[in-house]
């Protein structure tokens, strides 16, 4: 039962919606009082999770990595308790999966790959497991019509509250979707995105989240849950290669799997445009080259028309690094100055 309700103030914010609950607690929607700054705010209703509560704030907080879910504030002795969190307004990942299945766009999807592994990467270097990759733990900041320019900045992995932290296992507030009971054994996480060694109530690494990506990624590629060996690209004929490369080096056995985050990080690239997809159909051999929208007279190098902004060429390469519209005779990325003769 709600111990709080709506217009009530915790620390220096008030209540406005409650965003879920669980069998600990539950998640509300807050503004501060004169800021006017949104942030989210759990609230545990059974005594026991206060700890639970505490040591999530303090190992989360000490992250401080730009795809985490930033703690802003935590009273375990206050009440009722309380951890102040960063508000993510834009969908989760599993809502955007469900709305845009099939036609997922490839190198957006392996841009949320990156954002989430870079979060992970922070988290295994702090000796944190999170044990629950999955897509509605992953956060994202553009709606759903701009998922197609989606930045790794945009992505915010969350509830690190079942994770290990420092050897210690922790519990979700959202308990309730979140346990399962294997043999009698308790273990947490969610089924379908789970390693074998986690099923088996074994002890975990941080190859265990490794094996929930390559999961993510597949669902990201197809709209389908992985069935058997099958790759991305059983599924769907314009997954590049390297792609399935990496969902098979991540589902599979622990010991066949990337060694790190950050390993299987460097293996996740955007499908560079290639150069000879920079075609140009609007001007005729010795003509005049002309914006074929406004007709304005354009320069035959031109990616897109000065004057009404149409795109000229059939495809515009995209830095893998920050998703920057780039030219395509740039040898570095003007907005974050990444190497772009991979392109070529």
């Amino acid at each position: 039962m709600s111990t709080v309700r709506e217009g009530d103030r915790i620390s220096n914010y008030v209540l406005e919606t409650p965003l879920g609950a669980g069998s600990f607690g539950e998640v509300w929607r807050a503004r501060h009082h004169v800021l006017d700054e949104v942030v989210a705010i759990k609230i545990p209703t059974d005594s026991q999770y206060v700890r639970n509560l505490q040591r999530e704030g303090v190992a989360v907080h000490g992250l401080r990595q730009p795809n985490v879910v930033r703690v802003i504030d935590l009273d375990p002795y206050a009440d009722p308790p309380y951890l102040i969190m960063e508000y993510v307004e834009g969908p989760s990942l599993r809502a955007a999966i469900d709305a845009l299945k099939p036609d997922f766009d490839i190198n957006a999807a392996v841009v949320v790959m990156r954002g989430v592994l870079q979060a992970l990467a922070a988290a295994h270097d702090a000796g944190m497991i999170h044990r629950d990759v999955k897509p509605a733990n992953i956060l994202l900041k553009h709606p759903l019509d701009m998922f197609s320019s989606m930045t790794e900045q945009a992505v915010k992995i969350t509830v690190f509250v079942l994770g290990h932290v420092g050897g210690v296992t922790t519990q979700s507030i959202m308990q309730s979707g979140s346990e399962i009971t294997e043999g009698g054994r308790s273990i947490a996480g969610t089924l379908a995105y789970m390693s074998p060694e986690q099923k088996e109530g074994g002890e975990l690494d941080a190859r265990s989240d490794l094996y929930a990506c390559g999961i993510v990624l597949f669902e990201l590629l197809t709209g389908e849950l992985p069935q058997g060996n099958d790759a991305p690209g059983s599924v769907r004929a314009d997954v590049p290669a390297h792609l399935d490369e990496v969902f098979r080096r991540s589902y599979t056995r622990r010991e066949r799997r990337y060694g790190s985050a950050g390993e299987m990080l460097a293996a996740l690239r955007v499908q560079a445009v290639p150069r000879r997809r920079v075609a140009r159909h609007w001007a005729a051999p010795g003509s005049t080259p002309q914006c074929p929208a406004c007709q304005s007279t354009v320069h035959s190098d031109d990616q897109f028309c000065i004057m009404c902004g149409h795109q000229l060429v059939e495809a515009v390469p995209r830095c893998p690094s920050c998703q920057g519209f780039v030219h395509w005779r740039d040898r570095f990325c003007i907005f974050c100055g990444s190497d772009l003769r991979v392109l070529t």
